[in-house]
């Protein structure tokens, strides 16, 4: 991500944090933290330190559940939003960040599953070879989206965070498990999505 990119992108989330303090807040659920002493109103102050290495993983990771940038983009804000009230280490920044995206993202695309109608619409014309191909795309890309939201969360989470790039080190520090069971874990995970797609192919 490009340095005014960056700037602008904490620019608006500081304008979030303002409107939050005027009124209750909501985020998303998020993993477990200690949040900043009551009444402090402070955000922590290496929050944007930490956006700034982090915004990139967060928003990928956001992505590779939503499928497009700009809802990605929404969470990670969020995301930032909640991590800014928490006194999670920043050794742990990373962690955090990434599951909280996870999570909200997961959030997000089951209660996008009544909309996909939206996204069928561009179908068109059929009849061009090239269209064709690309409806075949995004609709397999919707029913792996769709298989993904119906596994357990903890699966689910496991096998996102792994297709984003971290390591197995990294998963399992995130999610608070031993670094020898995440690859059963993301395996498991990867069965059960296979499983969730041959099932709805079945009854399709």
């Amino acid at each position: 991500m490009s340095h005014p990119e960056s700037r602008r992108c904490f620019g608006d989330m500081e304008r979030g944090v303002a409107l939050a303090d005027r009124g209750p807040a909501g985020p998303a659920p998020a993993p477990t933290a200690t949040p900043a002493p009551a009444g402090s109103g402070a955000v922590r102050p290496d929050l944007e330190q930490v956006f700034r290495a982090a915004y990139a993983r967060v928003v990928a990771v956001a992505a590779r559940v939503l499928g497009a940038r700009d809802e990605a983009e929404d969470v990670a804000q969020e995301v930032f939003l909640a991590f800014g009230r928490t006194t999670v280490p920043a050794e742990e920044a990373v962690g955090w960040l990434s599951v909280a995206a996870a999570h909200t993202a997961l959030n997000q695309l089951r209660s996008r599953r009544r909309r996909v109608r939206r996204e069928e619409a561009v179908v068109g014309d059929l009849t061009a070879p090239d269209v064709a191909d690309d409806v075949v795309t995004l609709d397999e890309r919707r029913r792996v989206r769709s298989a993904l939201a119906r596994l357990p969360r903890k699966q689910a989470v496991a096998l996102v965070l792994r297709h984003s790039g971290l390591s197995y080190a990294e998963v399992a520090a995130a999610l608070d498990l031993s670094p020898g069971s995440v690859g059963t874990t993301v395996r498991r995970a990867e069965a059960a999505l296979r499983k969730e797609l041959n099932r709805h192919a079945s009854s399709e």
